[in-house]
């Protein structure tokens, strides 16, 4: 009994240790890359592709080796591949992928990611279904199918512990090498395992029932169960940033639901019960068909956030739950598990790869609701003896009957959101609309909730800066000062929009935007006329602004604008003492750096102060509160300049002074904490 227990234990910590490094990983290398990407969403959903991908390929060595080698031979295999693994510690991302500003990106963080962490993620992956077959086959009538819910709560712990405990309280090298001083403990575990299993039975010589192999009807459903959750965690967060909520880290919630599924449906105590989760199935199908044609803004944004997660989460307890039901015999367990991650990386390789290239809106949220109903809809119609044949006819018309409800509302919706638009393009940076409002006048780009600028329509006003831009805003009072000079002033900015600033421009002066998004760039040129009116000379820098200026020579800007802080992707790096370090860099010696703080979710005021400390410069918040009729936003700008004395001088409206925080850590390169600013 002892024996027993010390060995369940063995393969308990080695698949907990496993699948809990998985997912540390992946928000630890996330964070890493993120700053050399210009801390877009689309980095963590490009993320979630290689590490699927990786779990796919992980999955079919392990049914590849349990099927097809003894188990000598898998032993000494794995060993082998343990050991080669530990080369690649520390944890770190390759230098020799850093992008200079051309590339795709999506293509370059697959290629940086298999570079710099492939082998032992992929023999991470390799443990779930690998580490479940020894077990197995060592202990025959054994239950191995619990260990991938200890799997799924190793993975949720991770998910959670790292903002919470690991970012805050550890720089990202200090991260690196806890998590490479663990991984050498599996590689341990692991090894001891492979070591212990290379004179066993091999596993179908175990199993002596005539249990029959799975069909491809039942491989076709394994795979569709698994990939509609997949579709569904990664567009509905993309639609909770961009639609109800941009707040940063929002990620972590569909993703630890999608894992608390995984743990509730493959513990063993039978928590999923068809009568209760398909009722609530239609329902929740319902729920995320209808809820993008509420106004969401008008609703309370943890009303609308808890409705969509709970639905998100019925979602994945169903398909979760009819796959649990129908595990097969422990001979097939690989097999099973290779189906899962195949389903897993067409969810990803669907959102990640085509939706961003192929599709100009997004439709992939409606795609993974309409397909979720179909699939389920298909195994409760095959799995259910109905007493007559009029009454499963009768079950298949409602069925359909709502299926077809739920397309026409998403069809109906993706109507109404390109009516009167002006233009809708779509890349790896996120989804861009211009929209003309006829009644107010104006004209408007737009991505998700967050504004990039609006233009009034009527030429006489077309160049005068609106938004977040207005004269009496921080930028606006900034620009306007330097502009008293007869001298003309060079501007740096870092994010277009549309171009609004160029509205300041007097001739003589250069405008030079630093912009990471191309089709942002051609959007400003052909649909606004910001850039093409202005009398200044207007300069393009594509690629992201923090490699940029680091690569290039003293710009000397009079006034250098940062503005890329308002959605729900902070970008993290234009925010630490090694950035500020170049921007005072490329200022002259009464230079401005203007930063727009404007956050509905965090407070970005002590990261500034702590930055602006470290240098001993003083800093000013101008405060904007609105304008209908100049359609001027809320804003708050941060002012900093490297000449004190004359700073302080200068009366700017509505300033005010901001203390400094008390147990505020400065944001460095390898440190930084958004939990600590959220408001």
């Amino acid at each position: 009994m002892k024996y027993n227990v010390r060995l369940t234990f063995q393969y308990g910590l080695t698949i907990f240790l496993s699948a809990f490094l998985l997912f540390q990983v992946q928000p630890l290398i996330g964070k890493m890359i993120l700053p050399w990407f210009g801390g877009s969403a689309s980095v963590w959903t490009t993320c979630m592709l290689f590490f699927q991908a990786t779990l796919l390929f992980g999955y079919i060595y392990s049914h590849w080796i349990v099927k097809a080698l003894s188990p000598y031979r898998q032993s000494m295999l794995h060993i082998a591949l343990l050991l080669i693994s530990l080369s690649l510690l520390p944890l770190a991302a390759s230098e020799l992928w850093k992008p200079t500003g051309s590339e795709n990106p999506t293509l370059q963080i697959l290629g940086l990611l298999f570079a710099s962490i492939g082998l032992p993620y992929f023999v991470l992956s390799t443990t779930g279904p690998l580490i479940q077959a020894w077990f197995a086959r060592e202990r025959t009538g054994g239950i191995p199918y619990r260990l991938f819910a200890l799997s799924n709560f190793g993975s949720m712990l991770a998910l959670l512990a790292y903002p919470i405990a690991f970012e805050p309280m550890l720089p990202t090298q200090w991260q690196s090498y806890c998590w490479s001083g663990l991984y050498v403990i599996f590689v341990l575990t692991c090894g001891l395992l492979a070591w212990r299993n290379r004179n066993s039975v091999a596993l179908v010589e175990t199993e002596k029932d005539n249990s029959p192999a799975p069909t491809a009807l039942h491989l076709l459903t394994w795979i569709l169960l698994a990939a509609c959750p997949s579709i569904l965690m990664v567009a509905d967060t993309s639609f909770l940033t961009e639609n109800i909520a941009p707040v940063p880290m929002i990620w972590v919630a569909p993703l630890a639901l999608y894992l608390l599924s995984f743990i509730i449906c493959f513990e063993g105590s039978g928590w999923y019960k068809r009568k209760l989760f398909l009722p609530l199935l239609v329902a929740s199908l319902f729920i995320l068909a209808y809820l993008p044609t509420l106004g969401l803004n008008e609703l309370p944004v943890m009303i609308s956030t808890g409705v969509n997660l709970f639905s998100f989460f019925v979602v994945c307890m169903v398909c979760h739950g009819e796959l649990a039901a129908q595990q097969p015999n422990s001979r097939y367990l690989t097999t099973y598990y290779l189906m899962l991650a195949v389903g897993g990386v067409m969810g990803g390789f669907f959102v990640g790869i085509i939706a961003p290239y192929w599709f100009t809106e997004n439709y992939e949220l409606s795609v993974g609701i309409v397909l979720t109903g179909i699939v389920v809809a298909l195994v409760f119609l095959s799995n259910t003896r109905f007493k007559t044949k009029q009454l499963k006819l009768t079950a298949a018309a409602g069925i359909a009957a709502f299926l077809v409800l739920i397309s026409v509302i998403r069809i109906d919706d993706h109507s109404h959101d390109i009516a009167g638009i002006e233009l809708t393009q779509r890349n790896f940076y996120g989804t861009l609309k211009v929209y003309v409002d006829e009644a107010r006048g104006y004209k408007t780009m737009q991505h998700g909730q967050i504004s990039h600028g609006s233009q009034f329509t009527d030429p006489a006003k077309a160049q005068e800066p609106t938004t977040y831009y207005v004269r009496e805003s921080g930028v606006g009072q900034a620009i306007v000062i330097k502009s008293q000079s007869s001298e003309p002033i060079k501007v740096g900015v870092v994010g277009l929009g549309v171009g609004t600033l160029a509205g300041y421009a007097r001739k003589g002066d250069v405008y030079r935007f630093y912009e990471i998004n191309p089709q942002v760039i051609d959007a400003a040129q052909k649909h606004f006329s910001f850039l093409s009116n202005s009398a200044a000379s207007i300069q393009h820098v594509l690629g992201d602004a923090r490699l940029q200026l680091e690569q290039e020579p003293n710009q000397q800007f009079d006034v250098l604008v940062i503005d890329a802080f308002s959605g729900d992707s902070v970008p993290i790096h234009l925010l630490t003492k090694e950035a500020f370090t170049h921007y005072f860099r490329h200022l002259k010696s009464d230079g401005i750096l203007a930063l727009h703080i404007t956050n509905r979710f965090l407070d970005l005021k002590p990261v500034v102060k702590t930055a602006t400390n470290a240098f001993d410069q003083d800093v000013k918040v101008v405060r904007f509160a609105a304008s209908e009729t100049k359609v001027g936003y809320r804003s708050e700008w941060a002012l900093i300049s490297k000449d004190k004395k004359s700073f302080r001088e200068i009366q700017f409206v509505n300033a005010e002074e901001i203390d400094t925080p008390k147990d505020f850590n400065l944001w460095r390169d390898d440190y930084s904490s958004l939990l600590s600013i959220i408001k």
